[in-house]
């Protein structure tokens, strides 16, 4: 398949527990973890958003350190005030916006994420509270994460197509009722997010906003990410931009399969790190195993901003 319209790559960017694992230890001088992502994928999550709003100059910063690759673009998760908490304070959404407008008006916000908790399940009070969640960040391309499986419902679906919102494909453990993988296209915007299948993670969904910030653990095999190959593609069939996102960090491991899956949808143009191939050696078998230079990835006339 072509890769002109998928995107694949890592939730976050900003673990200590990557150095000497993902990124070089010691690091250089002038070293952005976000800028040697940017090497490798077309797309990283802003996982920093999911906690709170972020400074407009902050994300002029990201926007810089992405400058060398031209088919880069964001992916984001909005508040958890705004999902979880039900909060919907015009201060807030204000603060909110105000920080992804350089990344939306530079072209380079693919979709904000709304992800919902296992307990929001499908009422006609919850339909009415995303439907005004929809109004309220209207301006973004908006893809919403169900985890309870009464989303599967047509009419569900049907309040998605009405409004316009993605249908985010998750793969998580095997609890009750929750959402199985699928491949649903209900925008433009096609999303997939991989999230691991380690029952301990899942915790988090009901231990609030400090569970959520700790490592998640899982590497998928070759033979499970296999499983989702045919998903992914008839997605990319149906969906004008195509985004795959992994979310288990814990030792870099969301790097590991976001590079399998590029090298297994034929997206992959990029090396990896050495030391990440050295410890996964077998995953990354198919991968190379140096750091790409800017101008054999980008073109000459492309260069890193410092």
């Amino acid at each position: 398949m072509t890769s002109c319209n998928l995107r694949i790559g890592p939730s976050g960017w900003h673990y200590p527990h990557w150095d000497g694992v993902v990124y070089p230890r010691p690091r250089t001088r002038g070293f952005h973890p976000l800028e040697f992502l940017a090497c490798y994928f077309n797309t990283v999550e802003i996982d920093a958003t999911f906690f709170g709003a972020v400074r407009p100059e902050v994300a002029r910063l990201w926007l810089a350190k992405v400058s060398h690759n031209p088919d880069f673009a964001f992916t984001a998760k909005l508040w958890r005030r705004f999902t979880h908490d039900r909060a919907l304070d015009p201060s807030e959404i204000a603060r909110f916006k105000e920080g992804l407008w350089p990344l939306h008006r530079a072209g380079r916000l693919g979709c904000l994420v709304m992800q919902f908790p296992w307990s929001f399940r499908f009422t006609e009070e919850n339909r009415e509270f995303l439907i005004r969640l929809r109004r309220t960040f209207h301006e973004f391309p908006l893809v919403v994460e169900m985890r309870h499986n009464s989303w599967m419902a047509d009419e569900a679906l049907g309040t998605l197509v009405d409004y316009r919102v993605g249908f985010s494909n998750i793969d998580q453990p095997d609890y009750a009722r929750a959402m199985p993988p699928a491949a649903f296209v209900t925008s433009p915007v096609g999303s997939v997010r991989l999230h691991g299948r380690n029952p301990r993670y899942w915790r988090r969904e009901f231990e609030g906003a400090a569970a959520a910030r700790r490592p998640n653990d899982y590497l998928y095999s070759s033979a499970e990410l296999d499983e989702w190959k045919a998903r992914i593609e008839h997605v990319c069939g149906y969906a004008r931009t195509t985004y795959v996102v992994t979310t288990n960090d814990a030792g870099g491991k969301s790097v590991v399969n976001a590079l399998q899956l590029q090298s297994l949808l034929g997206g992959s143009r990029a090396g990896a790190p050495a030391e990440l191939i050295r410890l996964y050696s077998k995953q990354l078998a198919a991968v190379r195993s140096e750091h790409p230079s800017q101008g054999r990835l980008f073109g000459k006339s492309n260069r890193a901003v410092a």
